[in-house]
């Protein structure tokens, strides 16, 4: 399975096109409709990220098997700011930017599995890991 799509984050538009072309790769798997749309929705939230507070990065989606699981792997990756606290960033209701603050605890309720890399100055790095049932 090396099906794997990268796709750009350098605009507002371009959190749409990363949330439907992940959908895409996704929905080669035997994923639900609902869970294709939990996928997307992670996709946007990690690309809105990108957006509000690097400016730019990149969404990488690809396919993925382990011990004969086929699932979704989702890379968002930026030269940002870092994250400060990752405990309190995953805190529901926290929010640097005035938001609800649901975003990465929203996202890592969604997923299977949930990575942060983050180094302060120097950037961000969050993997997601959704198993087809």
């Amino acid at each position: 399975m090396d099906v794997e799509l990268s796709i750009p984050i350098l605009t507002d538009a371009d959190i749409v096109r990363a949330r439907q072309q992940g959908r895409e790769v996704a929905s080669q798997l035997t994923f639900t409709p609902s869970d294709l749309t939990v996928i997307a929705s992670a996709i946007s939230e990690l690309a809105r990220n990108i957006f509000s507070y690097a400016g730019h990065g990149e969404i990488v989606v690809g396919l993925v098997e382990r011990n004969g699981r086929r699932g979704v792997k989702i890379v968002a990756r930026d030269e940002g700011p870092g994250i400060r606290d990752v405990d309190l960033a995953l805190q529901d209701g926290y929010s640097t930017s005035g938001s609800l603050g649901l975003g990465l605890p929203g996202v890592r309720r969604l997923v299977d599995e949930f990575e942060i890399r983050t180094q302060l100055d120097v950037g961000t790095e969050i993997t997601l890991r959704k198993w087809a049932r």
